[in-house]
């Protein structure tokens, strides 16, 4: 099933790099898995031509088409048996400004309302997020970017403002498909911004060398509690979303509790 769960990223994401980045595994592992099925299968599955993203063969289409239906199924019994018939399970992932700074008293108060559903938490950029929603890997999403999806359903939650920390050094940008990556490469393209940058996967790494006075950076004002900072206004104004799928019954408690939560956060601001 690891293998199966390897080449499916793979396949989404038609990269050995982002694949094993977003699987927490490195890419020597990946390639390792990938070679054990096209063994397996006697068929090459992917192209690899050494200029970026990864080409697909027929028999990579016809099998990424099988392992989602497998490993489906698979989760699906999985927790059947993990679980109980009584027990529900509730899969959480959010990008990493929700779940740094707003996650803690969201979880606070599913955990209280539904004590017989046994949640698990996971952080990753919006882009990952939307990804592990649409296939089946998480019911609950917290995004801060404007993604959608077929078989998805977007729901603005609340506001969060932008603004700009630090005042010297290189900027600090986060991955291209992060939320706060998208803001950030706007306010640079519209301030037409042209010096070094420094890209790191996390906000809190990011916020840190803040503190130490290293870099600029486009960070959630939660985040800005005591660096200086400067207010980018309402153009930068963004929102959380929650992404759900269409189809997800078993987790419409929990999708409205957390709008209601949201609502009443917002009316406390």
């Amino acid at each position: 099933m690891k293998n199966l769960a390897t080449f499916k990223m793979v396949y989404e994401t038609r990269s050995f790099s982002k694949a094993a980045a977003l699987l927490f595994i490195s890419q020597p592992t990946v390639s390792a898995q990938i070679k054990q099925l096209e063994a397996e299968f006697h068929t090459p599955l992917f192209i690899r031509n050494g200029r970026g993203e990864l080409g697909l063969t027929t028999a990579a289409t016809q099998l990424y088409q099988e392992a989602t239906t497998i490993l489906t199924s698979w989760d699906q019994l999985h927790l059947k048996l993990a679980t109980g018939p009584q027990q529900q399970r509730t899969r959480i992932i959010a990008s990493h400004t929700f779940a740094t700074y707003l996650l803690p008293a969201l979880l606070s108060t599913l955990y209280t309302a539904f004590p017989a559903v046994t949640f698990s938490v996971q952080m990753a950029n919006s882009f990952a997020v939307q990804t592990a929603v649409a296939n089946h890997d998480a019911d609950l999403g917290f995004i801060e970017k404007p993604l959608a999806g077929r078989g998805l359903t977007r729901t603005p939650l609340m506001t969060d403002q932008l603004v700009l920390a630090g005042q010297q050094g290189p900027w600090l940008v986060r991955e291209p498909e992060s939320g706060v990556a998208y803001y950030t490469h706007r306010y640079l393209a519209e301030q037409n911004i042209q010096t070094p940058q420094v890209e790191i996967a996390s906000n809190a790494v990011i916020v840190a060398l803040l503190h130490k006075g290293f870099g600029r950076s486009i960070i959630s004002q939660r985040a800005s509690t005591g660096l200086a900072n400067t207010s980018l206004g309402q153009q930068y104004l963004r929102h959380f979303y929650l992404l759900t799928r269409n189809d997800d019954g078993p987790n419409k408690a929990c999708r409205q509790m957390v709008i209601d939560w949201a609502q009443a956060d917002a009316a406390h601001i």
